[in-house]
């Protein structure tokens, strides 16, 4: 059995925390009786680091982001970021958020969809756009700043989703499958364009997804989820390295790491369980 500090993925070299969650619930009310989405959540994430939630549909990994995110409000426990109660943390814009759907405004261009953050604070024309330069070549879409999100893939529509939720400098960015509606060719591309920005700019970043493969491929550590009430009941570090290439897609490591997050999931012993 994982032992509770192994969940919580305790930071005992002082580094500091993005998220740090403790006995976090969350119960939406209904007719038929309470659901209970969320139970006794524990979960430290790293200043810097790529943690990926996983588990069943109906598991709770969206509920949790979105008490990380302050668009809902646990029941039970306490939750952090970088320190702050969620809310604050919002009002901060600490964090950047994207989900599987880009979400773009049809009527402004790619340059006025990444300024719109910006836009809302107020902040200085002139600086909007240095910053949005900076993010569409970040993202690779310098050539595009002027086309509308109609003449654009949905892969570089979610590249505008990215740039728009950096447009702030979070030191955290939320993903909610934002990959999930590509194609298998443009997600694994985006996945090796998603691990360069998270290095360069130094934000920690909370994703959730579905693929074993995505998960071990983006991620640090993949924490596994029950179905509901969701719980987490594994936390893997896949200890891949910084460099997270193409060619990483085939080492006995990756496949090692997949096995592993796939057994957790379906409830066998993982190598690492069994050495403890």
């Amino acid at each position: 059995m994982t032992t509770d500090t192994t969940l919580a993925g305790t930071a005992s070299t002082g580094a500091a925390l993005a998220v740090s969650a403790s006995g976090v619930g969350k119960v939406f009310p209904a007719k038929a009786g309470d659901v209970t989405a969320l139970t006794g959540v524990d979960l430290e994430v790293r200043a810097g680091e790529f943690v990926s939630l996983i588990g069943p549909s109906g598991c709770g990994k969206s509920t949790l982001l979105r008490l990380i995110a302050d668009l809902d409000e646990a029941t039970a426990g306490t939750l952090t970021i970088f320190g702050k109660p969620a809310r604050r943390a919002r009002i901060d814009q600490d964090y950047g958020i994207a989900f599987q759907q880009a979400g773009l405004l049809p009527w402004r261009t790619v340059a006025d969809n990444i300024a719109l953050p910006l836009e809302l604070h107020k902040v200085p024309k002139p600086d909007r756009a240095r910053r949005v330069a900076e993010l569409a070549e970040l993202v690779g879409l310098s050539d595009f700043v002027d086309r509308y999100p109609d003449q654009l893939s949905g892969g570089m529509q979610q590249r505008v989703a990215i740039a728009r939720a950096l447009a702030a400098s979070p030191k955290l960015l939320l993903m909610d499958e934002p990959f999930g509606a590509l194609d298998e060719m443009t997600r694994e591309y985006l996945q090796g364009e998603l691990t360069r920005i998270a290095a360069e700019t130094g934000a920690a970043v909370v994703f959730v997804t579905h693929s074993i493969p995505e998960a071990v491929f983006l991620s640090d550590r993949v924490v596994v989820m029950s179905p509901r009430p969701g719980r987490i009941t594994e936390v893997i570090e896949t200890g891949l390295g910084p460099v997270r290439d193409e060619a990483l897609r085939e080492t006995p490591a990756y496949f090692a790491k997949v096995t592993e997050v796939r057994e957790a999931l379906h409830g066998a012993p993982t190598q690492r369980a069994n050495e403890r």
